[in-house]
């Protein structure tokens, strides 16, 4: 069985079929999977799926392109959500130096309350890290984030900035792109990752791996990124599926 760590299906991509991608998943093996939130709509789509599911989970937070509309009106509300007992998780939040909407600094200060409320409620971290590799572990370390620790989420740095996330208590994730033919940095670092901080997630209905890469991810291609995992790591595609899910379970809190 699979946890899809990453999965938006609260995006308009999903809102004629949802069920029917949900159940896709389930079917492909797919046992829980963490719906992101990472605005007021998407926010309010992620809460009602929980509520629908019982094997979805959220993660709530606000996404640092949209940095620039975060109010402290919005934080509380995040706040007040994530007392949902199915919210185990606040973002996702990070920075993201690829779009230009919100400014550098705006980004860094959404990013710090972020981690700050993370820390008080005592809930871990899904990081969005977009072309901010170093800046990102700066803040994490200013804020003392290994407090909560957490998720990077669809990695995408080198060796050096993996370790330093491990030292820091975050797990990190891979998605569609280890698939890629031409990826040569996430299969390396996944292949020397330790096993006991490696997850796997879709982001879906973005990126979606090989063979589907440039159509519409679904959570069910989460087994096409473990069969990866499993042959970097020459582990059998159970052993992939059986620890990323008991990672997956420990870091949420979910027995």
């Amino acid at each position: 069985m699979l946890f899809d760590t990453h999965v938006h299906l609260n995006a308009d991509q999903f809102s004629d079929d949802v069920d029917h991608v949900i159940e896709n998943a389930k079917q492909a093996g797919v046992e829980m999977m963490l719906v992101v939130g990472f605005d007021e709509k998407t926010i309010n789509k992620a809460m009602d799926l929980v509520d629908h599911y019982d094997f979805l989970y959220a993660a709530i937070g606000w996404h640092p392109v949209d940095a620039i509309d975060l109010t402290d009106e919005y934080l509380t509300w995040i706040e007040e959500l994530a007392k949902h007992p199915k919210v185990v998780a606040i973002g996702e939040t990070g920075l993201d130096y690829h779009w230009d909407k919100s400014p550098v600094d705006v980004q860094k200060e959404a990013f710090r309350k972020q981690i700050q409320l993370a820390k008080k409620l005592k809930l871990p971290l899904i990081i969005h890290d977009r072309e901010a590799h170093e800046d990102i572990v700066q803040v994490l370390k200013e804020e003392k984030a290994e407090e909560v620790g957490g998720i990077m989420h669809c990695f995408a740095g080198d060796s050096e900035i993996a370790q330093q996330c491990l030292e820091m208590n975050f797990y990190i994730s891979f998605g569609g792109p280890v698939t890629f033919k031409n990826a040569k940095l996430p299969k390396e670092v996944a292949k020397n990752l330790p096993m006991d901080r490696l997850l796997i997630e879709t982001d879906a209905p973005y990126l979606a791996p090989h063979p589907y890469r440039g159509k519409r991810n679904e959570p069910a291609y989460v087994t096409l990124v473990a069969e990866k995992i499993a042959e970097l790591k020459e582990l059998s595609y159970e052993e992939v599926a059986q620890i990323t899910t008991e990672n997956a379970k420990r870091l949420f809190g979910i027995s």
